[in-house]
């Protein structure tokens, strides 16, 4: 009796592991498949282009500004931009204002979020010289993920 029960559990412990193997065998082939398809999709993939300056401003063009650009951050020049770089490229990316179009309740919204959560420090009478600042230079823009189709030759499939 005590043999049959040990016997039974040796296999039981078989049985799991087989059942394991399996799914461990199953994950491997799915990764390889999922490897070999990623690869003959991007068969000739694409350099990334990227605008890096490698060029150290001085002093005295630390806020200069051409053609209407501030050229360090690459903001607009007009009024608050001042209070935007001093206030906002402390800790981001000029980029990332540009690319998060929002309306004036939306950017005070994630400005009172980044204060609650993110030790932003109160802006006081900037606030408002800042949302002023990227709602007239950056306006919220309704738009998807891409622009629509347009001008495109469709041809069909021949069997």
């Amino acid at each position: 009796m005590k043999g049959e029960t040990n016997t039974s559990i040796h296999v039981t412990k078989l049985i799991r592991l087989i059942r394991l193997s399996v799914v461990l065998l199953f994950a491997f082939i799915g990764s390889m498949i999922f490897f070999v398809f990623s690869l003959s999709f991007n068969s000739n993939p694409q350099p990334i282009e990227t605008a890096v300056s490698t060029e150290v401003l001085d002093d005295a063009d630390w806020d200069k500004i051409e053609n209407g650009i501030h050229v360090r951050t690459g903001l607009i020049d007009s009024e608050g931009l001042m209070a935007v770089v001093s206030n906002c490229t402390n800790c981001h990316s000029a980029k990332l204002l540009t690319q998060n179009r929002m309306s004036a309740d939306q950017w005070n919204e994630t400005i009172k979020w980044m204060q609650e959560t993110q030790n932003l420090w109160d802006l006081g009478g900037n606030q408002e010289i800042i949302v002023k600042y990227l709602t007239t230079n950056y306006p919220y823009k309704k738009k998807g993920r891409r622009a629509i189709l347009s001008n495109i030759e469709w041809y069909e499939l021949e069997d």
